[in-house]
């Protein structure tokens, strides 16, 4: 899976400076143009320079977390401090001044029609139960904001059900080759492209670990040591999350 493809017109990238082992190059903030104002899709880490460099671009309508994780959601409530602006996520006890993001359903920007930003919401658990992505609909450039669910290169942890985040990438699959803008990473050109290979690793991933526990692996730390040879220290966490995942998806089976 390879990434680099240009975003649309209608959309800015505003990355985080907190790169590292599980946020690639940093938190990718997405800044939704609507000629009223912006939405801002993950404000990303407490970071007061990159907060600041998101109030600036505009009167700020709506902060729209794709997940919980503290890289998408740690700075919410600042920027919510420096625009005024209301927050919005699936999990209710993450919004702010918005009722949270409901499946099939447009974002809830106050004051703007859902025509002049088409836009639905597409709930993909599986990084985590509240995971969501957000399909911008537009007629020439369509594209979908994929949060942690797919990244820009990689593979993302499953740190909720295997079997979820299948159906997951089966149903952004569906999409077509549109253009993908991740959370983490460079833009995909095709959303359907990265799923299909998404889920052939992560079914390749089952059989390996099918295959290791066959040949005597009794936990997930053994099974880590069999089908993750070399791994850096940093990344164990990750193996183990996904580890439990497929040995979870296995006995489910």
């Amino acid at each position: 899976m390879t990434g680099g493809a240009p975003p649309p017109p209608w959309v800015t990238l505003v990355r985080a400076p907190n790169p590292g082992p599980m946020t690639l190059d940093g938190t990718n903030t997405w800044l939704l143009r609507t000629g009223g104002g912006t939405v801002v899709v993950d404000p990303g880490p407490d970071d007061e320079g990159h907060l600041r460099r998101l109030a600036a671009s505009g009167p700020v309508l709506l902060a729209v977390l794709t997940h919980h994780h503290a890289d998408h959601t740690g700075g919410a409530a600042r920027l919510r401090e420096l625009t005024g602006c209301p927050v919005t996520a699936y999990a209710p006890e993450l919004c702010a001044g918005s009722a949270p993001l409901s499946e099939g359903e447009p974002l809830p920007v106050p004051g703007l029609s859902p025509d002049v930003l088409p836009t639905r919401v597409l709930a993909t658990p599986g990084h985590t139960d509240d995971s969501v992505c957000v399909l911008v609909e537009h007629p020439a450039t369509p594209a979908v904001l994929t949060g942690d669910t797919v990244l820009g290169r990689g593979p993302t942890v499953v740190e909720g059900r295997l079997a979820a985040y299948l159906r997951s990438l089966d149903r952004l699959h569906t999409l077509g080759p549109i253009a993908a803008l991740p959370g983490h990473g460079p833009v995909l050109a095709s959303i359907a492209d990265a799923a299909a290979q998404l889920s052939a690793h992560r079914r390749e991933r089952v059989e390996q670990v099918r295959a290791a526990l066959a040949a005597g692996a009794t936990t997930a730390e053994d099974v880590v040591e069999r089908v993750y040879p070399g791994l850096e220290p940093g990344l164990r966490r990750a193996a183990l999350h996904s580890t439990h995942g497929a040995l979870d998806y296995l006995r489910e089976a």
